[in-house]
C-alpha cells in the first residue's frame, strides 16, 4: 500500500513561520525586558519607603519604651497597625535584642525567631533586600533600634545606647502578572502592533522572494541548480559565462582545461586572469563572428559567443568553446592529399596538352619537330629536378617544392628556388612539420601572386631555404600586393590567411602554421617588400622540444 507524503510547505509559507517565530521572539523578549525593568524601579521605588518607614519606627521613643516594657505585644500593637495602615506595607514586624519576635501586624509571628537577611553581620547595622517566607517573596527593610545614651548623671545625652532590638518592614513583591499589568498600561496594545507589523512584514517579505525567484520552490531551485551542474560538466564543449563587467560567473571544467585558467577563475576579470587578443575580443563581443577560430596554448578553439539580457537589462554573455586542434591535424593532412590530387590534375593537364601537341605534329608529318620538342621537354624536366636537388637534400622536401612548382606553373606563377637555398637531409619529424609549413606559405603565396599577375608583371613566387646547426629559416616571397599593416601583427593569431585577408574571413592556415613553428621552438613573421608582395620568414629548431611548447 502506497503512503501518501503530505504536501510540503511552500517558501512563502516557511518564510511566514520563520519570520512569526522570531517576532514571538523578540515579543517574549521585550516582555522580559519589561518584567526586568518593572523588578528595577519596584526595587529602588519602595525599598527607600520601606527603609525610610523602618528608620522613622526605630528611632520613635514609643517604640524603644515598648520594647522594654513587660507587654510589648499589647502596647506597640496600635502603632504598628497605624503605621501599616498609613503606609500601605505589607507587614511591620518588631524583635527584641536575642531576635525574638515581640510585636508584629501579623500575631502569628510573636514568640518566633526573626529571620536576619545579613545572617553573619552585625544586628546593629542596617538591611534591606527581598527575604522569603511562608507568604511568599517580600522586599523588607531591617533598621536596630539602639536606646539613647545617658551621662554619669543618668540623664539622655542624645549619643546612641545599646542594641535593644530590630524593626523589619516588609513590602510583597509583585506577582509575573502583577508586573506585566503595571509595566504598562499599553504594553499590550504595543506588543499587539508590533505582531501585526511583524506579521506583515513577513508576508510581504515572502512574497518579494516569491517574485525574484519566479516562483519557484526550494526543491525546484536546487532541482534546478543540481541539473545545471550535471549539464555543465557533462558536456563536451566548454561553457564560460561573463558578467557585464567581464567578470567570469560561471566555467566548467572543460572551458578551464581549454583556456587554461585556474581553478579559482569564477569571481575574476579577464584581466586578472591574463586573457589578452583576439580571444579577449570574443569572449568580450568586440569580435561577433560566429565559429570564430582562436589559438590558445597550443589550441585551435572554435568559439560561438550570445549575449543575455532580461527585460531589457544586460546579464552578461555565454561562450562555448570547441576544440578544433585535432580537426585541424586531420585538416592539414587532408590539405595534403588535396595538395596530391591537385598535383596529379595539374600534371595530368600538362601531359595532356604536351600529348596533343605532339600528336598535332605527327598528324601533319612534322617528325624532327616532336623530336625537338621532346628534347627541349626532356631538358627542361632535368633543369628543374637538377635545380631543386642540388640545393635540397631532403627528399621530402624537395618533392613538395617539384609539386608546387607544377600546381604554381598552372596558375601562371612562376615558382622559384633561391640560389641561397641550402637544405640537407632532416629527421622525418621535423622534415614533415618543415615541408607542412612551408607547403602553407607556399600555398598562400601563389593565391596573392595569382591575383596580381599580368602579362607585363609576371607573378612569381620564390623560396629560400638555410640551415644552420641549430634551426632551420624558410622564406618564401611573392609578387602579390602584400599584408595590410594593420593586419600584419595579428595575421598569425587571428588565423588569417593571406587570399582571406584580403576577404575578410578567418582560416587556421596561418595559425597552423604558427602553431607547429612555436612547438619547434621558433616564430613566423611576415614584412612587406618594398618593390611589392611580401615576405612570410618562419624559424624552427632543429632541436627536440617539449610537445606544446608555446
Amino acid at each position: 500500500m502506497a503512503v501518501r507524503l503530505g504536501r510540503r510547505p511552500t517558501l512563502a509559507g516557511q518564510l511566514l513561520v520563520l519570520q512569526l517565530a522570531i517576532v514571538v521572539i523578540v515579543l517574549v523578549a521585550v516582555a522580559a525586558v519589561s518584567l526586568a525593568q518593572s523588578a528595577a524601579t519596584f526595587n529602588r521605588v519602595e525599598g527607600r519607603r520601606v527603609t525610610l518607614l523602618a528608620e522613622q519606627l526605630s528611632s520613635s521613643p514609643a517604640l524603644r519604651f515598648g520594647i522594654r516594657n513587660p507587654a510589648p505585644a499589647e502596647m506597640l500593637a496600635p502603632a504598628l497597625q497605624t503605621s501599616l495602615a498609613q503606609s500601605g506595607v505589607t507587614s511591620i514586624t518588631v524583635a527584641n535584642s536575642e531576635g525574638k519576635v515581640i510585636a508584629a501586624t501579623n500575631p502569628t509571628l510573636i514568640g518566633s525567631d526573626l529571620t536576619y537577611g545579613d545572617q553573619a553581620g552585625d544586628k546593629r547595622r542596617g538591611w534591606s533586600g527581598e527575604l522569603r517566607g511562608d507568604g511568599g517573596t517580600e522586599l523588607v527593610a531591617q533598621v536596630p533600634v539602639l536606646s539613647e545614651g545617658r551621662n554619669a548623671n543618668g540623664t539622655p545625652d542624645g549619643s546612641l545606647g545599646d542594641h535593644i532590638g530590630t524593626v523589619m518592614v516588609g513590602e510583597r513583591a509583585p506577582s509575573v502578572l502583577q508586573r506585566l499589568r503595571g509595566a504598562s498600561s499599553y504594553l499590550a496594545i504595543y506588543l499587539g502592533i508590533a505582531c501585526v507589523l511583524g506579521l506583515l512584514g513577513s508576508w510581504l517579505l515572502a512574497r518579494r522572494i516569491k517574485r525574484q525567484t519566479l516562483g519557484l520552490e526550494p526543491r525546484e531551485i536546487a532541482g534546478l541548480a543540481e541539473h545545471r551542474e550535471a549539464m555543465l560538466y557533462g558536456l563536451a564543449e566548454g561553457v564560460v559565462a561573463l558578467d557585464p563587467h567581464l567578470r567570469v560567473t560561471l566555467v566548467n571544467d572543460v572551458g578551464r582545461r581549454l583556456l587554461d585558467l585556474p581553478s579559482n577563475a569564477v569571481g575574476k576579470s579577464l584581466r586578472e586572469l591574463g586573457v589578452e587578443g583576439r580571444l579577449r575580443d570574443v569572449l568580450a563581443g568586440e569580435d561577433e563572428a560566429r565559429d570564430a577560430v582562436v589559438v590558445r596554448r597550443g589550441r585551435v578553439l572554435v568559439m560561438n559567443r550570445m549575449s543575455v539580457t532580461k527585460d531589457g537589462r544586460s546579464l552578461g554573455s555565454v561562450t562555448t568553446l570547441r576544440d578544433r586542434t585535432e580537426l585541424a591535424q586531420l585538416e592539414r593532412e587532408l590539405g595534403s592529399f588535396r595538395s596530391s590530387a591537385e598535383l596529379l590534375r595539374a600534371q595530368t593537364h600538362e601531359f595532356a596538352n604536351q600529348l596533343h601537341t605532339i600528336s598535332g605534329l605527327i598528324q601533319i608529318g612534322e617528325y624532327d619537330e616532336v623530336v625537338t620538342y621532346v628534347g627541349a621537354l626532356n631538358r627542361y624536366r632535368e633543369s628543374l629536378d637538377l635545380t631543386v636537388t642540388r640545393r635540397v637534400h631532403d627528399t621530402t622536401v624537395a618533392a613538395l617544392l617539384m609539386a608546387k612548382s607544377s600546381l604554381a606553373a598552372e596558375r601562371r606563377v612562376e615558382l622559384r628556388v633561391s640560389e641561397r637555398t641550402t637544405l640537407l637531409r632532416l629527421d622525418p619529424a621535423l622534415s614533415a612539420d618543415i615541408a607542412t609549413v612551408l607547403g602553407n606559405l607556399v600555398d598562400n603565396a601563389v593565391d596573392a601572386a595569382a591575383q596580381s599577375g599580368t602579362p607585363l608583371s609576371p607573378a612569381w613566387v620564390e623560396v629560400e631555404l638555410r640551415q644552420d646547426a641549430t634551426s632551420v629559416e624558410i622564406v618564401v616571397r611573392d609578387s602579390g600586393p602584400g599584408v595590410a599593416p594593420e593586419l600584419a601583427q595579428e595575421v598569425f593569431a587571428h588565423g588569417f590567411t593571406t587570399k582571406a585577408a584580403a576577404e575578410g574571413e578567418r582560416g587556421i592556415g596561418l595559425a597552423m602554421t604558427r602553431l607547429i613553428c612555436r612547438r619547434r621552438g621558433g616564430e613566423v613573421a611576415v614584412t612587406n617588400l618594398t618593390e611589392g608582395g611580401a615576405a612570410f620568414v618562419a624559424r624552427m629548431s632543429t632541436q627536440r622540444t617539449p610537445e606544446g611548447a608555446r
